[in-house]
Order: C-alpha cells, then sequence, then structure tokens
C-alpha cells in the first residue's frame, strides 16, 4: 500500500547544520508510530517518482530494512527510511501530518522546492 502526500514551497532560510535530513512534527511522529504499530513494520520509506505536471513526487510505503544506500532518521522512536535517490530533494524538509473534515494526509515542508503542481501533489527542484 502507498501513501499520497502534499508538497509545499517554503522560503528558503539560511542552511544551517542538522543532525537529519528530515525533521517530524509531532503530528507526523504519532502517525508513523500508529501506522507502523498496526502494520507490525520497522518504519515508513520515502522515495521519489516521476508523476504529476511538475515531475517529481514523493511515495510513502512500509519499510523492515533499510536498503544498501538508504538514510535512516530516527526521531523520538519512530524511524522514517529515505531512498537514496529521494536524500537531496529532501534535505532540510519538515514531515508533518494534517487531518481535516476532507482528507487526512502527510505534508513535507520542503525549502528546495522551485515549483508545484495546483494540487500540491507534485513538485520540482
Amino acid at each position: 500500500m502507498t501513501f499520497g502526500a502534499t508538497v509545499r514551497a517554503v522560503t528558503r532560510s539560511r542552511l544551517i547544520p542538522s543532525r537529519a535530513a528530515l525533521t517530524l512534527t509531532p503530528a507526523a511522529v504519532k502517525k508513523v508510530s500508529d501506522i507502523t504499530n498496526r502494520q507490525k513494520c520497522q518504519g515508513l520509506k520515502v522515495s521519489v517518482k516521476t508523476r504529476g505536471c511538475n515531475g517529481l513526487t514523493y511515495v510513502l510505503d512500509y519499510c523492515d530494512y533499510a536498503a544498501k544506500f538508504d538514510e535512516v532518521v530516527e526521531q523520538d522512536g519512530v524511524k522514517i527510511f529515505i531512498d537514496s535517490k529521494a536524500l537531496m530533494t529532501l534535505i532540510g524538509t519538515e514531515m508533518d501530518y494534517t487531518s481535516n473534515k476532507l482528507t487526512s494526509e502527510f505534508v513535507f515542508n520542503n525549502p528546495n522546492v522551485k515549483g508545484t503542481c495546483g494540487c500540491g501533489e507534485s513538485f520540482s527542484v
């Protein structure tokens, strides 16, 4: 099973070295924890695929182990496995989870994005 995600371009901030390529908000940590406990998997894997009107989209999937060149981000007891092809598009990104009456989705607040499509599902860097 794969999950959809929305991408938002955010204003560039001064590059500050961080410990992880991706940070998670408390809402994202809680949702990833709920998903991994329910599915009995180690974490979620983030990868990129060519799709949409702007070129790339993030894809989330269940994951039990890191592939050879994957980056593993551990935060507050949850693991996110980042595919090596997606790593450069994710550096400095914040992963959030939002839920309202119409949608429930992970949102990537990414300072590297140059443009997004109208629906927010695809992006370019």
